[in-house]
């Protein structure tokens, strides 16, 4: 196959696995999505799931947030790790949004850049699960398959992100990465497949004998 084979290939099989693509991390608004990226850094979406709620009772608008002390807020976060750089980019976002944004989360990729703690693949997810803009946030995941499936070098993130929005039409790519990282989480994995086992990389690459190494992103 070519690469565009490749990914159409891909596209479709994807799709048949996985038709619905539920938002992994719970949330009530953009709001409370954007603070559950910020912690996912470094962090399992189970673990931010089983912590988020006992923040969000304590706060889950940006006006009731940075009111709340930061040591409060890192005491709460403190399982899913780099609580102390966290809650200070938890707190400092909130009162920007408060003072800058009318409390709003903006849809606008350089304005949530902009916030504290806020790096290019948290806005995309945001933009993409929130506000339903074409994105295609890479994680480890997606930057261990795409390798793995040669549709990239695997160079860093933001050149797997350019050459699967090269390949992929720009109405699925927010279907397309979640589907990826699930099909990633549940067949794909770091140490479960090489290239050699799974069935999407036998499909793909059925003459294919040696493992591919991955370089991390």
């Amino acid at each position: 196959m070519t690469k565009a084979e490749r990914a159409a290939h891909l596209d479709r099989r994807l799709d048949e696995l996985y038709p619905e693509t539920p938002v992994p991390l719970d949330h009530r608004d953009p709001y409370t999505l954007l603070i559950a990226v910020l912690l996912s850094a470094q962090c399992t979406d189970v673990r931010v799931n089983q912590i988020t709620p006992a923040l969000f009772d304590l706060a889950d608008t940006p006006e009731s947030m940075m009111e709340v002390p930061v040591d409060e807020i890192r005491e709460i976060i403190r399982p899913c790790g780099l609580s102390p750089r966290k809650s200070k980019a938890i707190s400092g976002l909130s009162k920007i949004l408060v003072e800058s944004h009318a409390g709003e989360v903006p849809c606008d990729f350089p304005a949530l850049e902009a916030l504290p703690g806020v790096g290019h693949k948290t806005a995309s997810v945001v933009m993409a699960q929130a506000f339903d803009v074409p994105a295609f946030p890479v994680d480890t995941h997606i930057h261990r398959l795409a390798q793995r499936w040669k549709l990239t070098d695997g160079k860093n993130v933001e050149r797997t992100e350019l050459d699967l929005k090269r390949l992929f039409p720009r109405e699925r790519w927010n279907a397309l990465h979640l589907q990826i990282i699930f099909y990633g989480r549940e067949h794909c994995t770091a140490r479960g497949c090489d290239g050699t086992v799974c069935v999407l990389c036998r499909e793909l690459f059925p003459r294919r004998r040696l493992g591919v190494s991955v370089k991390k992103a």
